[in-house]
């Protein structure tokens, strides 16, 4: 249900589902990795097709895995079926702009909301929670749009500075270290620390449930950018808004990522693929009509913009229900 509320807020013709396995990847070798994948796409290949079922990228899993997928299902057919699956690498019919759609969204939708706060950028401070595929790259694009970001932090721990950080740096250092933790001039914060500091947005792009009715009475940042999926909680989103604070919800914020995963599926179905820029316009005017509509919704009926997100959704989806009808 939920992957079909943010398919319909961004208005792109997908459904919704979740799937995968119990595993922690980061004890596998990569050739367990492959074997597992692979075993995991027969079992569930009659539920596969370009016309059916199309995977795309999620926690712990990146292009090569979906090339996985792909091949597995190629092989079982016959021939190349490119669009069975999104997220895959430009060598086998991936897309231009995938691998940093969630990021890059994630920083247009910021640049969006502080355009309807009345806010400047160069004047806000940012924590990112979960410095991976999403936070790196919408942490990346936020400072180049004049965010200070203050504080990062991995499955490893937290860094804080008092200042702005380099994020170039801190990707190279990522890439060195494997880990935020130790990165020069920071002082080390925790997970849990970091949602708590006095910042102004917070950017959770880890895990669900990170922000709850425990902690969120502590959260400073008046503006919240769910990067993540289900980050925070409903009875948490209640204080946060009781005390003034904005909370863009993820069926938009992270929305980039099946937007462009939507755009592979169309490149790969014609064989005719697009430009990087292309594939960042077209992105932008999605996420941005997606973001008015929602944030237009919110106020006409005076609701927190998470509800006037999924207004939008379920009205696009009852209109094609009613539409459809019901058969037989």
């Amino acid at each position: 249900m939920w992957m079909t509320w943010k398919s319909a807020v961004v208005n792109i013709p997908f459904g919704g589902a979740k799937g995968g396995v119990q595993c922690n990847p980061k004890e596998m070798s990569l050739r367990e990795i492959e074997h597992l994948t692979r075993r995991f796409t027969w079992e569930i290949s009659m539920l596969l097709g370009p016309e059916q079922d199309i995977p795309a990228p999620d926690v712990y899993t990146n292009p090569q895995v979906m090339a996985w997928i792909m091949d597995t299902v190629s092989m079982s057919e016959g021939y190349s079926i490119p669009a069975v699956v999104t997220g895959k690498p430009l060598s086998v019919g991936g897309s231009e702009g995938r691998n940093a759609a969630t990021g890059r969204g994630c920083a247009m939708v910021a640049h969006r909301v502080c355009g309807r706060l009345g806010l400047d950028p160069h004047r806000l401070t940012v924590a990112v929670q979960g410095f991976g595929n999403v936070g790196s790259i919408a942490a990346t694009l936020m400072a180049e749009d004049g965010f200070s970001i203050r504080a990062v932090s991995d499955a490893f721990g937290g860094i804080h500075s008092e200042g702005a950080l380099d994020i170039p740096a801190l990707v190279e250092h990522t890439r060195r270290t494997g880990s935020v933790v130790g990165f020069p001039g920071t002082r080390a914060v925790s997970n849990a620390e970091l949602l708590e500091l006095p910042v102004d947005v917070l950017v959770p792009a880890a895990l669900e449930s990170q922000i709850t009715a425990a902690n969120a009475g502590r959260v400073r940042a008046t503006l919240v950018l769910e990067g993540a999926n289900g980050p925070t909680t409903p009875d948490a989103e209640e204080i946060l808004v009781r005390r003034g604070a904005t909370v863009v919800p993820d069926i938009v914020t992270n929305a980039g990522g099946v937007i462009v995963s939507y755009f592979e599926w169309v490149q790969d179905l014609q064989s005719f693929f697009w430009t990087g820029s292309e594939i960042n316009d077209r992105l932008e005017r999605i996420l941005t009509r997606a973001f008015d509509s929602s944030w237009d919704a919110s106020e006409r009926l005076g609701v927190p913009l998470r509800l006037g997100a999924y207004a939008v959704a379920v009205q696009r989806v009852a209109d094609a229900t009613r539409d459809r009808g019901i058969f037989p």
